[in-house]
């Protein structure tokens, strides 16, 4: 049976036999690390993204990633909030003017040219005054032309997938404030924090009606980076899971399947991965890498899809090619056909050629396998 690899991406998320093993590892972090520092192997300096990908004969899974191309999900503020951003000598400046205060962010940019938070915007109460004010005023929208663009970039190599904003929870652990201060405002102002997340959610609300109403999505990737430092499991089932019930139901019942990003250590949430509302969860990190055995993972995941499974550190030097296959054929013996096999998290930036040799070789073990 003859099948594209976007054909076999969206089959297994539709529980439909597929020719073989589906291969999709992560490695465009790989990709534009050894670009940038001139490090890139002979034999794919000539490559573009895609490209590299094909050579490699691995399956793709967004297009927003390293690709050039803008994320499909768009902001937009009302006329009278006014913000202002400043760029100079590898430091950026973000402030949002409210009449709580001004949010200030400020970011530097590492050696890898990635930009890198380091004082976050909310610290005490009035902070999260001017936030929520600032999200009464916020508006996201969903892009049909710009997912049109990456869905023919991406072409046969995968479903053209993306990543939703943040839950307002993990918005605020990740994205407006330190944890630390997040934990200390739940304590000192539950009630003002929970009016924030309110309206970050309610700044959500046109966004997953244009993506339903599209017609154009299949698989939608929630890129929430949880694990198990970030929350109690109390607290998970207070502000967490409520939300995605609402939204991957809302996303569900407009016939799209979605994945949720969960990796680094996550033992405390092995008792209800299978309450989550997604159809698969994505970067589940086991042994030796994370806290978890594949094992565990298998009995705890039901009738999910696992989104990769292989530790990323199999694809360095300090394992070697035979304990990285053992795990692969494991994780294809627990979890196949319920599994779209991949790195957890990404092929590790500075692995040099023999990873990308790795990366061949279970690409070619899984074209033999179904």
């Amino acid at each position: 049976m003859t099948m594209s690899f976007r054909e076999m991406n969206l089959r297994i998320f539709q529980g439909l036999p597929v020719p073989h093993v589906l291969f999709q590892p992560r490695m465009e972090p790989w990709f534009d690390w050894h670009r940038l520092f001139g490090q890139m192997p002979e034999e794919y300096q000539q490559l573009d993204l895609c490209g590299f990908y094909d050579a490699c004969d691995a399956s793709m899974r967004t297009f927003q990633y390293y690709s050039g191309i803008a994320s499909p999900i768009e902001v937009h503020y009302e006329s009278d909030v006014v913000w202002h951003l400043k760029e100079q000598g590898g430091r950026r400046i973000r402030v949002f003017e409210t009449p709580h205060g001004a949010l200030r962010e400020i970011s530097h940019l590492t050696t890898d040219q990635t930009w890198r938070v380091v004082e976050f915007p909310v610290r005490s109460a009035e902070d999260l005054r001017a936030l929520n004010w600032l999200f009464c005023r916020t508006r996201y929208s969903f892009s049909r032309q710009i997912y049109e663009v990456g869905s023919r970039w991406i072409g046969d190599r995968g479903q053209p997938g993306f990543w939703v904003p943040k839950s307002p929870y993990q918005a605020l652990a990740q994205q407006w404030m330190k944890l630390q201060d997040l934990v200390y405002a739940l304590s000192d102002v539950p009630e003002l924090v929970m009016q924030v997340m309110d309206s970050i959610d309610r700044s959500y609300d046109g966004l997953y009606q244009e993506i339903v109403a599209s017609g154009m999505v299949h698989i939608i990737n929630f890129g929430e980076n949880l694990h198990d430092s970030l929350f109690s499991p109390r607290w998970f089932q207070r502000y967490l899971l409520p939300w995605y019930q609402k939204r991957a139901g809302e996303l569900k019942a407009g016939g799209i399947y979605s994945h949720m990003h969960l990796d680094g250590f996550f033992h405390s949430l092995l008792p209800v991965l299978k309450d989550m509302p997604f159809d698969g969860l994505e970067a589940l990190t086991p042994e030796p890498q994370g806290d978890v055995s594949l094992e565990e993972m298998r009995e705890a995941l039901g009738d999910k899809i696992l989104v990769d499974g292989i530790p990323a550190v199999l694809f360095t030097s300090s394992y070697s090619r035979e304990e990285l296959m053992a795990t692969t054929e494991r994780i294809v013996e627990l979890f196949h056909p319920r599994l779209v096999l991949g790195v957890s998290d990404e092929v590790p930036e500075g692995t040099g050629a023999e990873a990308i040799e790795r990366v061949k070789m279970v690409a070619q073990w899984a074209r033999q396998h179904g």
